[in-house]
């Protein structure tokens, strides 16, 4: 699923470079719940950005689902990311004018996916989420827990082969945190390959695998034992008619 080999990534600022990666080699298989964790300043975050073709490594090659992404150019890679690969931000990042529905289909926009075909594929997957009776609510009549069900609604609708998800309940209370992480743990059960970026202990020790970054580079990389994955569902292309 992933494969990173010797991922450097520095930042230039006039003559001042700043490493953030220092050879970084990553691999993770379909099916695996990893969380990402390291001190701020750890390259985490950067790390997550180049798994999610957000930015791009200054040395080193990237291959996701097998295709080699390190090169790519800008509109390569946004194709990538709108079929390959699902986000969940901290914040949420939903457009506060638009509905739930609104919101989980705009994905589908971008494809140039027919209006009626996006509409039931966002109301499917607010169903799954536990949303489907909302679907006409604005983010701002939405708790913290029901927006970020919105924004994992989002992220699943073009049934992406990763799920990123980015500090996903850096603002929830404990109670709403461990919803979002059993919802998370139950789409990982489904065959879902989900990485998650998390500073919380608690957190990272419901995931499989976690993944500890220090200075840079990989300082601890470990395992608990887990089942095999459910088998991937291989749905058909959605029509672009």
């Amino acid at each position: 699923m992933i494969e990173l080999r010797d991922i450097h990534k520095t930042y230039f600022l006039g003559d001042a470079s700043f490493p953030i990666l220092q050879g970084v080699d990553l691999h993770i298989d379909r099916g695996e719940l990893v969380a990402l964790t390291g001190a701020s300043g750890s390259g985490k975050s950067t790390l997550m950005n180049i798994m999610g073709c957000l930015d791009t490594p200054t040395q080193g090659s990237y291959r996701l689902v097998g295709e080699d992404v390190a090169k790519l150019g800008e509109d390569q890679l946004a194709r990538v990311r709108n079929r390959r690969i699902g986000f969940i931000f901290q914040s949420f990042h939903l457009l506060p004018r638009q509905t739930a529905l609104a919101n989980v289909a705009q994905p589908l926009v971008y494809r140039g996916i027919a209006p009626a075909q996006r509409e039931a594929a966002a109301r499917a997957c607010l169903e799954r989420v536990g949303l489907g009776h909302r679907v006409d609510h604005k983010p701002n009549e939405m708790s913290g827990g029901q927006r970020q069900r919105v924004a994992i609604a989002r992220a699943l609708v073009g049934r992406p082969h990763l799920l990123l998800a980015d500090e996903p309940t850096g603002n929830l209370d404990s109670r709403t945190s461990d919803e979002i992480m059993s919802l998370l743990a139950e789409l990982h059960a489904g065959g879902l390959t989900v990485v998650i970026v998390t500073h919380e202990p608690e957190i990272a020790a419901r995931c499989q695998r976690v993944v500890r970054l220090r200075d840079g580079r990989i300082d601890q990389d470990s395992r608990r034992p887990m089942a095999s994955p459910a088998p991937e569902v291989v749905s058909p292309e959605m029509s672009t008619s």
